[in-house]
């Protein structure tokens, strides 16, 4: 169960990444095509920053996709850094979609919400393993006493 679906988060991870790159890409050539300043700011300015939030953004996409396409393929967890990429890119999607709500609409909010439950059952059903048998202490469990 949980193989098909970090391939399923991964392909769909990809696909936002194309949308977020396509969307960007309208609103820097629509800013571009307007050349009108927002408080004094470059037209180009303001399109050069919107081409390289779209590729940062589809980049981050790519790349947790890319962590859960290989945790699906090999069958094991992501190692540290890739689990905090995943839970990064759960956490935004948990605020934007809690922003969409307002700003686009209850479809947008339910993609959003369904990304962010792929994400979350990737991130818990590649859980930690068992611990090696060298790295279990010894120790016992209760208070000790001299």
């Amino acid at each position: 169960m949980r193989r098909p679906v970090a391939i399923v988060t991964a392909l769909v991870l990809f696909g936002e990444a194309v949308g977020i790159v396509l969307v960007n890409a309208v609103l820097a050539t629509v800013t571009e095509n307007q050349n009108m300043s927002l408080a004094g700011m470059d037209p180009r300015a303001m399109s050069a920053g919107t081409w390289a939030l779209g590729g940062a953004g589809g980049l981050l996409l790519v790349l947790c996709g890319l962590t859960a396409l290989l945790a699906g393929v090999r069958d094991r967890s992501p190692g540290r850094v890739g689990r905090v990429a995943l839970t990064g890119c759960a956490v935004v999607h948990g605020v934007l979609g809690a922003l969409t709500v307002g700003l686009v609409g209850w479809s947008a909010f339910a993609f959003m919400m369904a990304v962010l439950a792929l994400l979350v059952l990737t991130l818990l059903s590649y859980g930690p393993g068992p611990r090696e048998p060298g790295m279990i202490s010894e120790a016992p469990a209760g208070p000790t006493t001299p």
